[in-house]
């Protein structure tokens, strides 16, 4: 087997691994010899692929920011379609699944892991939802320009508002799943304003 093929093959069984322990039980539990155990490796081959423990976790996260990112362009990309409200209930219900809410917890919970990630991507916040309010403020940007909402809504506070508002709602869920209904009442009632200005 072409030795490329094999070595992607163990990042990503590590990775899967890595969210499974997360989800099943947070982040005080993943260490890397929780990970290899559940991906069923040796812990060598971690380290074999990543410089050290808190390396790998840095590169767990910025596949989910990634992830943000071709989200971002398919929000991006509805812009002008639909409804303001639908769209951003939309993005919502992709962006807080399961794993990102666990990914989110592990950054806030690991200092570490926190300062390599703000040296590769310079910024102030949390990274992964600095990533999301971005992708939020773009979007209403783009539905700004577009004449869909005020002219003059302020697109940053908008975005904090829908992140923060949506981690709330699905941060610490467990058992039943955070319904769409839910969620598009908060975003109908945070954009409302901008929303009914903008027929004035």
């Amino acid at each position: 087997m072409p030795t490329g093929v094999h070595i992607r093959d163990a990042r990503r069984q590590l990775f899967d691994a890595a969210e499974r322990v997360l989800l099943q039980d947070g982040p005080n539990a993943l260490t890397s010899r929780a990970v290899t155990t559940e991906a069923g490796v040796a812990k060598g081959v971690l380290h074999r692929h990543f410089a050290d423990f808190d390396d790998f976790l840095a590169e767990l996260v910025r596949g989910r920011i990634a992830r943000i990112d071709d989200q971002a362009a398919a929000l991006r990309a509805s812009a002008g379609t639909g409804t303001v409200a639908g769209n951003l209930t939309g993005a919502l219900m992709d962006l807080f699944d399961p794993i990102a809410v666990a990914i989110t917890g592990l950054v806030i919970f690991r200092d570490e892991l926190r300062a390599r990630l703000r040296h590769a991507r310079p910024g102030h916040g949390i990274p992964v939802m600095t990533e999301a309010v971005a992708m939020i403020a773009c979007y209403l940007n783009d539905e700004c320009e577009l004449g869909r909402i005020a002219a003059d809504a302020d697109v940053d506070a908008l975005a904090l508002s829908l992140i923060g508002a949506g981690h709330l709602l699905f941060a610490g869920r467990e058992g039943a799943p955070v319904e769409a209904g839910a969620v598009g009442k908060v975003v109908t009632a945070v954009i409302a304003d901008v929303v009914q200005r903008r027929l004035l």
